[in-house]
């Protein structure tokens, strides 16, 4: 039986194998060798890759993509945490409507749904003609390729995946407290601390 259930899982480990670490180990040895001319690589081993990584302009794209990291974390939490909060209180048929709404965007082509982006934020776009029809602008805001588009693509893509994980955590106790913000007769603020935002942290 044990033998069985393995043999279930083994095209799983050998994706993950291939496509996951392979390319992880590849990156590491690439690390390792010296450029060649163009794109091509010669299989000297060498440290002078990580005795760049010091010079100021590698260390200001660390200081950036942290900085990216944090910013859109912190954006997606805020954004998605409540989301997923709601969903997973929400009564059966409002909640196949929330999951709609959140797996719409994974069956279209993530190629396509970028380039949906740039015709919104684009000097032209949507956004802006909007906004300049409302008289809140006078001339075109200059969005597009710079680092709030960044935050605006790395939440779109990203936002999806926290609701889901924090409904699945909030999903299971639907039952239980989370319906129920005065159980023990204590303030909705005291309530969520003490037991919606417990609940919910493993997600």
């Amino acid at each position: 039986k044990s033998f069985g259930l393995f043999l279930t899982v083994l095209p799983l480990y050998f994706l993950t194998l291939c496509f996951v670490l392979g390319p992880l180990l590849y990156m590491i040895a690439l690390s390792f060798a010296t450029r060649g001319d163009g794109s091509s690589v010669v299989w000297n081993f060498t440290l002078d890759n990580y005795r760049k990584i010091g010079e100021p302009v590698y260390l200001q794209s660390f200081v950036q993509s942290f900085q990216l990291a944090f910013t859109s974390t912190g954006l997606i939490i805020l954004l998605g945490y409540p989301f997923g909060i709601l969903h997973g209180k929400a009564l059966s048929q409002m909640e196949k409507r929330m999951m709609l709404l959140i797996m719409v965007p994974f069956w279209i082509s993530s190629l396509i749904r970028m380039y949906g982006w740039i015709i919104i934020l684009q000097a032209k776009g949507v956004l802006n003609g909007i906004l300049m029809k409302l008289g809140i602008l006078e001339e075109p805001l200059k969005i597009l390729y710079s680092y709030p588009a960044v935050v605006i693509g790395m939440i779109y893509a990203l936002l999806p995946f926290l609701v889901l994980a924090v409904y699945s955590s909030a999903e299971k106790w639907t039952g239980h407290c989370l319906r129920r913000p005065g159980i023990w007769g204590q303030m909705e603020y005291r309530h969520f601390l003490t037991v919606t935002f417990k609940l919910t942290l493993p997600g």
